[in-house]
């Protein structure tokens, strides 16, 4: 299996399993009157499918998204600019324009 696949599905799973454990607090912890709600009504359980999924998915994208930017290779050379020598000033003498002349008519 390619390592890019190989990466990808172990956050997926990863994300979901962060979903799981994200879902079973706010049952369990009653937040918003969600653990009532999953656990004593009927359609309670697709409720909390919902959850698990859509919140799988975002901490999956999440996951995966840290996981690609930590691969960034490191930059440790030199910062600030280029090595270009440093540009010194040269006074330049400037005369002042004349009067220009009248016109004749």
């Amino acid at each position: 299996m390619p390592k890019l696949v190989r990466l990808y599905i172990v956050n997926v799973a990863i994300g979901f399993a962060l979903s799981a454990v994200f879902l079973v607090a706010m049952v369990w912890l009653n937040i918003v009157n969600l653990g009532h709600l999953v656990l004593h009504t009927p359609s309670g359980w697709i409720g909390g499918l919902m959850m698990f999924v859509s919140n799988g998915v975002i901490f999956a994208g999440a996951q995966f998204g840290i996981a690609v930017m930590r691969q960034a290779e490191r930059d440790d050379g030199p910062r600030g600019g280029s090595k270009a020598p440093a540009l010194v000033p040269v006074p330049v003498r400037a005369e002042a324009a004349k009067a220009p002349l009248a016109r004749s008519r």
